[in-house]
């Protein structure tokens, strides 16, 4: 066996009309005759007839010897870069003059060009080349006038079918390594004026990145017709470049093949593509079609079988399969299909595409084609107890999850979706299955850690019971799944218990990726040390609730803890909702996170009121502060829930500004000091230094609180920590009018700074995580609790019971919440399933298939 060198590629026009030096200047020309004076040179140089091993690359050096070992009639193993390995055993059992064990029709070994990534090899004879090179340049009506580029390698069937067919008129053949995404390839084809190009569906994404239909076909008057194969296009995209080339005169052909039919099997003429984008048309010239009926399959339906002579010899997986000779009349293509009303051909999908997961049925190519409907790309991959999806849009993610689950009946874990840079493809510019199954094989190694680490399973389900979602998967993170700064209590301190301390970024982080965390922090000191990490914002939230409650029972008098919260409040807004990648989803989070606190507020007032409470409308719609007396009243008690709904509004209206969410972006910290400016403005202006007795509950007033939270968030270096303190002690000085108050806001800043989780031992963590994510309603039920309590002079039990209540209806409507969520999904999915159904083809009419056509 021969392995034949080649050289660096460059640009060259192999022979034909369009070969004019005029036209051409800096490329190579070699016309028929010089290539075939070099054919003829090569031919005598490779000597008697052995196996020749060709890596295939767009230079006349490649096809110069290809053609000399095809003339003297040597094997040819056509290669990709690097491939030779993947074959190795051939190359050392047939070394340079070894001819035994070639069987004499043998032409060609081509690698398999699906997604699996098997080495077999498929035989092909001079036969099978010509006959599918000559009913390629029948449909395609190719003339020696026309000129193609390769724009597809040439190892790969398609690639080389382009080579074979233009070659076999006298055509001219662009040489060129460029892609289609390269301005260089596009002044090239301008220049040679190509007539013809070839593309893959990848290939067809790359056109509409470089903006094909408005920046380059103009530029290429010359363009007769383009073809697509190599996989299934989405119909609507067929129908797209269909319309906006037939407006310039040129012709699609969508067209169905396989390498072991030598490269085509079907095309769809182009005068019916618009109307019939979603087949594959008719048999090629010199080959037929049939649908045979499978027991399992839907009725109209069947395995896609294809006969004709550029049907391949057989496989070869071995040295003695090369001696076997033509072992196949007609080739069962392992698709779904059907014939429509109009006799044309529809693939359904791969046979081998048909999976079951968790006891469902699931066509992984329909399910992909509902999807990518939906303006989304996705590649699925089944698993016995779960689908993987992966997309690469990011803001996608959530729809796919969703279309998905609605399409195959698969819930929560069952559907994983991972987003990718991209969607990997093979050199042919197929799916990359086998890329895609290493992904999964690395990801699930870590879900199955030593003992005792924790699990992206647990984090999952962790997420699912807390945040209410069952439809939680490994991969997703907390600020993804809408956790905010309620859920974040409780979420945080058990994830602590487990893991010790949390990564800064753990909100954002997958269940796989705290797992992997876990893993690798597993056994450290760090871990291993007494006590339970609890995040800063968790206890500030314990202890700020705890002081107002104390305050008001009149057991203690430490004042300020209501603003810590909002400071809190500001922290958490700057790690969760505003971390949510989008600006609509961060300003959609927000709106739901001010109805979460609005809603049951209301409520919780008008029921108040209907039991005899004397609340007023304007408190029931959280603007006593605007419109309310400027007198203390029961009215005021509700401040800081007005406080913090009208902040989570005018935060949601400001993100909504395109400029204001471009600096969130580049300069979080300057887009945080531009808010806490503009706050701090407003309460001067409004208050000037000092604030009066129900000024300093006043939403405009007060709002600077949670801004200077915000700002303690977004800060990231010691030097913007330092600027926050300072702009937090001059805001603070003299606001309330009481020293120790300024003290203890101030004191509660400072945590905020330093951000660092603090240590407890568990008991006094899980209470304090209770008594955080407790604490709005401890606060808007304290106030019926404690006075009656306080009045008799029983103030320690008046704490207690306000602390006792506010966390029994936190837990209650927490519960209730659980089990409400998965209903409202359900019918959520219902209403969704509905929308889906009406996209369904009709029922399919039974057929009767001869040949390319079929009777109904």
């Amino acid at each position: 066996m021969s392995t034949v060198p080649v050289t660096r590629p460059r640009h060259w026009l192999l022979g034909g009309a369009a070969a004019d030096p005029a036209l051409v200047a800096g490329e190579v020309v070699v016309t028929y005759g010089d290539l075939q004076d070099l054919v003829e040179s090569e031919r005598e140089r490779l000597g008697q007839r052995h196996l020749v091993a060709l890596e295939a690359r767009p230079t006349v050096d490649f096809v110069v010897s290809y053609l000399a070992a095809l003339a003297g009639g040597h094997p040819v193993l056509l290669l990709a870069d690097g491939d030779l390995t993947r074959h190795a055993h051939l190359v050392e059992e047939y070394p340079p003059g070894t001819a035994a064990g070639l069987h004499p029709d043998l032409a060609l070994l081509l690698s398999t060009s699906g997604s699996t990534g098997s080495p077999k090899l498929v035989r092909l004879s001079r036969d099978n080349v010509l006959a599918n090179a000559r009913s390629i340049v029948d449909y395609l009506d190719l003339r020696s006038s026309d000129v193609a580029i390769t724009t597809l390698p040439l190892h790969y069937c398609y690639g080389l079918s382009v080579l074979h067919s233009h070659l076999l008129v006298g055509a001219t053949v662009v040489l060129t390594d460029l892609s289609v995404a390269d301005r260089c390839f596009w002044d090239l084809a301008e220049r040679t004026a190509v007539t013809g190009l070839a593309g893959v569906p990848h290939t067809y994404a790359l056109l509409d990145a470089v903006g094909f239909g408005s920046r380059v076909l103009p530029r290429l008057p010359s363009l007769r017709y383009l073809t697509q194969a190599g996989g299934r296009m989405a119909p609507q995209r067929v129908r797209d470049y269909a319309g906006a080339l037939r407006e310039r005169g040129v012709d699609l052909f969508v067209m169905y093949g396989q390498t072991e039919a030598t490269a085509r099997m079907a095309y769809l003429p182009p005068e019916l593509t618009l109307s019939n984008a979603d087949t594959i048309g008719l048999a090629v010239p010199g080959g037929a079609l049939r649908v045979d009926a499978l027991p399992d399959a839907p009725p109209g339906t069947g395995e896609l079988v294809y006969s004709g002579p550029n049907v391949m010899m057989g496989y070869a997986e071995s040295r003695a399969d090369l001696a076997r000779g033509a072992e196949l009349l007609e080739l069962r293509t392992g698709d779904l299909a059907r014939v429509t009303d109009a006799g044309l051909f529809q693939v359904l999908g791969r046979l081998d595409r048909q999976a079951k997961v968790l006891g469902h049925r699931v066509d992984l190519d329909r399910v992909e084609s509902v999807v990518a409907d939906g303006g989304v790309a996705v590649r699925l991959v089944a698993r016995p107890d779960c689908l993987w999806a992966f997309t690469p849009d990011a803001r996608g993610r959530d729809r796919v999850r969703e279309q998905v689950s609605v399409a195959t009946g698969l819930r929560g874990a069952a559907v994983r979706v991972a987003v990718l840079d991209a969607l990997p493809v093979t050199s042919s510019g197929k799916p990359d299955d086998a890329a895609l199954r290493a992904y999964i094989q690395s990801e699930e190694s870590l879900r199955t850690p030593a003992s005792g680490v924790l699990t992206a399973d647990e984090v999952r389900d962790l997420y699912a019971v807390v945040l209410g979602r069952p439809d939680a998967a490994v991969d997703d993170c907390f600020v993804g799944l809408g956790g905010d700064s309620l859920s974040y209590v409780e979420v945080s301190t058990r994830l602590g218990e487990r893991l010790g301390p949390l990564p800064p970024t753990w909100p954002t982080m997958s269940g796989v990726e705290l797992a992997a965390v876990a893993q690798a922090t597993a056994g450290s000191p760090a871990v291993r040390r007494r006590g339970v990490p609890v995040d800063v914002s968790v206890v500030l939230r314990a202890v700020a609730i705890t002081l107002v409650v104390l305050t008001h029972a009149d057991l203690l008098q430490l004042q300020g803890g209501a603003h810590i919260l909002l400071a809190v409040v500001g922290y958490n807004l700057a790690r969760f909702q505003l971390a949510v990648p989008g600006r609509r989803a961060r300003v959609l989070g927000l709106v739901r996170s001010a109805g979460a606190v609005a809603v049951p507020a209301a409520l919780f007032i008008v029921a108040l009121a209907a039991y005899g409470h004397q609340y007023r409308w304007t408190t029931v719609v959280l603007l006593n502060g605007l419109l309310g007396r400027d007198t203390w009243d029961d009215q005021w008690q509700f401040w800081f829930v007005e406080t913090l709904v009208w902040c989570y509004l005018g935060l949601a209206i400001l993100l909504a500004v395109p400029w204001e969410a471009r600096i969130r972006r580049a300069q979080p910290f300057r887009a945080a000091l531009v808010v806490l400016t503009a706050a701090l403005g407003v309460r001067y202006v409004w208050t000037g230094v000092e604030a009066g007795p129900t000024e300093r509950y006043t939403l405009g007033v007060v709002a600077w609180c949670l801004a200077l939270g915000l700002c303690a968030a977004s800060a990231r270096s010691t030097r913007q920590r330092l600027v926050v303190a300072l702009i937090g002690v001059v805001a603070t000085a003299g606001f309330f009018g009481d020293r120790q108050r300024e003290a203890v806001f101030l004191a509660g800043l400072l945590l905020l700074l330093r951000g660092r989780p603090l240590r407890l031992p568990s008991w006094a963590a899980s209470g304090v995580a209770v008594l955080a994510s407790a604490s709005l309603w401890i606060y808007l039920t304290h106030w019926q609790v404690y006075p009656p309590l306080e009045d008799s002079g029983h103030q320690v039990w008046a704490v207690l019971a306000s602390l006792a209540v506010g966390i029994a209806v936190s837990q209650g409507l927490s519960a209730l919440r659980r089990r409400i969520r998965p209903a409202l999904a359900s019918v959520h999915a219902t209403v969704s399933a509905r929308a889906l159904l009406r996209l369904r083809p009709r029922r399919l009419r039974r057929v009767q298939v001869s040949g390319s056509r079929a009777t109904v």
